[in-house]
């Protein structure tokens, strides 16, 4: 049986054309009124009009004109039952094609719960500084990453300040026991760490929590510690060597606001009491390098001739016995302070300041102090062929 075959019905009377199928077993039989009507397939049987002439019987879908399908699909023309019958060819069409969907295809909003962790209910957050190659950290890249040892989410931003102007790094949101990566750095971004800022609120989803402080954490990064290989160390969140500052630990701030960092005493305290007792001696010594250079920008320079200060250890120092590098560079840089301080008001003099090339540890300590502490002054790198390629130059301003 096919769509246009003339059938009649068996246990009925009446009949007509195939007008299509519904399904496997819905047969639409079109009778001459134009109208579809869904049959049984068991009810109902092709004619055999040769078959019926010899045997007396006349169909009456054979003696029924064909209708006009033009009149029939005229808009305003068909009858109630005719529209409505139409509804089922076109659910027969799209009866296969409502199952072909793929289920993997629908999306997915199913989301496991966040497994938590004994001991996890205390916010322990830091800052973790991740060179690629901790073999040469003044060349390779650094990764800064956020730590979130705990079972709270964290809504977060991450902020830098150059003075009191301060600029958004980061922002977003992590979830409970996890690290995530805010920034990549070389060692030319390190100065702008300086100043940092880091705020959250710590929450959870679909379940009952303690409130928590909002954390609003100022961090100091000190860029020399950035160079410092023996900084760097294996930790229960990195098997390679990283860096941790801590921002909250047992639901409590560690860092010190830096409103409340005293300079003067960080400095001291960062010096041994070998390089103070050092200083003492030098300040009262015949060869302290600050006095002789004073002498040397007042009488000994011929006129518009730069001062010159030497910074290396064995021109500033008698010895360096019991001091390790952080002390002696703590040195080189209070040597540097005090030579810009005395000839402050010497508006237009340069000063030559020798630091050697190295690592280029003390240039960059250098550079920082200018931009910090020194904005008044100009600088730029020294003449190569009068003092090589490990001197700067500033001029007072």
């Amino acid at each position: 049986m096919k769509k246009g075959d003339k059938v009649r019905f068996l246990s009925e009377t009446g009949g007509g054309i195939v007008a299509g199928f519904q399904g496997k077993n819905i047969v639409l039989v079109q009778d001459a009124d134009g109208f579809e009507i869904p049959m049984s397939i068991n009810e109902v049987v092709v004619v055999d009009e040769e078959l019926d002439r010899k045997q007396g019987r006349t169909s009456s879908a054979a003696t029924q004109p064909k209708p006009n399908s033009t009149q029939q699909d005229a808009p305003g023309k068909q009858s109630i039952k005719a529209l409505l019958s139409g509804r089922y060819e076109n659910d027969a069409d799209n009866t296969d094609s409502e199952y072909e969907t793929d289920p993997s295809d629908n999306e997915i909003t199913f989301r496991k719960p966040v497994e938590e962790r004994a001991g996890g209910n205390s916010l322990n957050v830091y800052l973790a500084f991740v060179p690629e190659n901790a073999q040469q950290l003044g060349q390779t890249k650094m990764n800064i990453e956020l730590v979130n040892d705990s079972n709270y989410y964290l809504h977060y931003t991450f902020a830098t300040a150059e003075g009191e102007s301060w600029t958004l790094r980061h922002e977003g949101e992590m979830e409970p026991n996890t690290k995530l990566k805010l920034d990549t750095i070389t060692s030319e971004d390190y100065n702008s760490l300086q100043q940092a800022a880091f705020q959250a609120i710590a929450f959870k989803r679909q379940k009952s929590y303690v409130r928590k402080p909002v954390i609003d954490a100022k961090l100091h990064i000190e860029p020399l510690k950035l160079f410092k290989q023996h900084l760097f160390a294996e930790s229960p969140f990195y098997d390679q060597p990283a860096m941790l500052y801590t921002i909250v630990e047992g639901d409590e701030p560690t860092e010190t606001p830096i409103e409340q960092i005293d300079a003067d005493k960080l400095k001291l305290e960062m010096l041994s009491k070998a390089a103070l007792q050092k200083m003492k001696h030098d300040a009262n010594s015949s060869k302290n390098f600050a006095a002789a250079s004073a002498k040397t920008a007042r009488g000994d320079r011929k006129p518009n001739e730069p001062l010159v200060v030497d910074l290396h250890a064995h021109e500033i120092l008698e010895t360096t016995q019991g001091m390790n590098s952080m002390d002696i560079l703590q040195y080189q840089l209070e040597v540097f302070r005090r030579t810009l301080k005395e000839h402050a008001a010497e508006r237009g003099l340069k000063i030559v300041f020798i630091h050697g090339k190295g690592e280029g540890v003390l240039r960059k300590a250098i550079i920082n102090e200018l931009n910090r502490y020194f904005k008044q002054c100009s600088y730029q790198d020294a003449s190569f062929q009068e003092y090589g390629y490990g001197a700067t130059l500033v001029k007072i301003g």
